[in-house]
């Protein structure tokens, strides 16, 4: 099965026509369920499928719980690409389980963002932010956020959410508006102790994040992009900010598995992932910013907060934490916010 997918690969290479999909080995991929999965099965699943009639198979789960099973599969992946967060895919590559791309195989290389290009082993394909939420209709009188350090004014005592299983937003806020570079994130905690008053709770999951919002508990998150602009869609009155020190910036990344037997297609689908089409359509469904500056962006979309198109806009309202520097301290920063914060 696997031959006939390598000659497959081959006659493509040499433009000899295809395999009937039903013949042709999945490609498998490695993504988180849901909504992510549909989203880039309808649109980079479908469209490398079409080009090529290789279907495609979606093994889903959690960030980490995919980590730790790629890691115990060790060079017998069960996938052949994986899509994750920009700092966790350095846990792969340091993990070796991530293949040293080769950029003359990307067609689309060059029209990537210099944001996108995160490791030597893997490439970003979209880009979000987390940033100040909140429900103007619940605040107290004279309350503004044009500064992330408005999130510590004492008239919000008991009202801000934030998300329990990354700091790292917070952390390296805290090290900025101390003066501090992140890797000194030392430096702030000494302010970030002081927001604890302010925090009414810490919420676990997107769902969760989204009830407590919409059912006022919390007027305020440090809230995840995509988060807010649903409530919107259904109506929940929550608005958007992006502080002057700029919103922290999340990307998800893909890159291909070390033992891939189906490499020359796993590059395929990575080249389809950066399709300036392709990212249209995914900012589209998803409010994501696009990281192939070819993509062309409804001017209504690129208008939202957070939903950056261009590298200058990056580089002007993002806080962009060193994704290497995030993937080995995210489990001090857990424990020393857990301690300090959370009990």
């Amino acid at each position: 099965m696997r031959n006939k997918t390598f000659a497959f690969a081959f006659s493509l290479s040499l433009g000899l026509g295809g395999i009937a999909a039903e013949a042709a080995e999945p490609l498998r991929v490695s993504i988180w369920g849901g909504s992510w999965r549909d989203t880039v099965a309808e649109t980079i699943g479908k469209k490398f499928t079409e080009e090529t009639g290789v279907p495609v198979e979606y093994v889903t789960g959690g960030t980490i719980d995919r980590l730790n099973k790629a890691q115990l599969a060790g060079g017998t992946p069960e996938t052949d690409v994986t899509i994750t967060t920009s700092h966790v895919g350095w846990l792969y590559a340091n993990s070796g389980l991530f293949e040293e791309l080769d950029a003359s195989r990307i067609s689309r290389f060059g029209d990537v963002m210099p944001t996108a290009k995160i490791s030597p082993y893997h490439l970003g394909l979209w880009s979000y932010v987390y940033t100040i939420g909140y429900r103007p209709d619940l605040l107290p009188e004279g309350i503004t956020f044009e500064s992330w350090k408005d999130l510590w004014d004492p008239k919000l005592e008991g009202q801000v959410g934030a998300p329990d299983f990354d700091p790292s937003h917070l952390i390296a806020v805290s090290a900025i508006l101390s003066g501090a570079e992140v890797k000194d994130w030392e430096k702030g905690t000494e302010l970030l102790k002081q927001i604890k008053p302010n925090v009414k709770t810490f919420y676990s999951s997107d769902g969760t994040s989204q009830e407590k919002m919409a059912t006022g508990e919390t007027s305020v998150q440090v809230i995840l992009s995509g988060n807010a602009f649903h409530q919107i869609s259904q109506g929940v009155p929550v608005e958007l900010v992006i502080p002057k020190e700029g919103a922290i910036i999340g990307i998800d990344a893909i890159g291909i598995n070390k033992g891939t037997r189906q490499q020359e297609l796993a590059y395929k689908f990575l080249d389809v992932a950066l399709d300036p089409e392709v990212q249209a359509e995914i900012t589209k469904l998803k409010k994501l910013g696009p990281l192939n500056s070819k993509a062309v962006i409804d001017p209504e979309l690129a208008a939202l907060p957070g939903v950056f198109t261009s590298e200058e806009q990056i580089q002007e309202q993002a806080i962009v934490i060193d994704h290497k520097l995030r993937a080995e301290m995210l489990p001090v920063w857990k424990t020393w916010f857990t301690e300090n914060l959370m009990n």
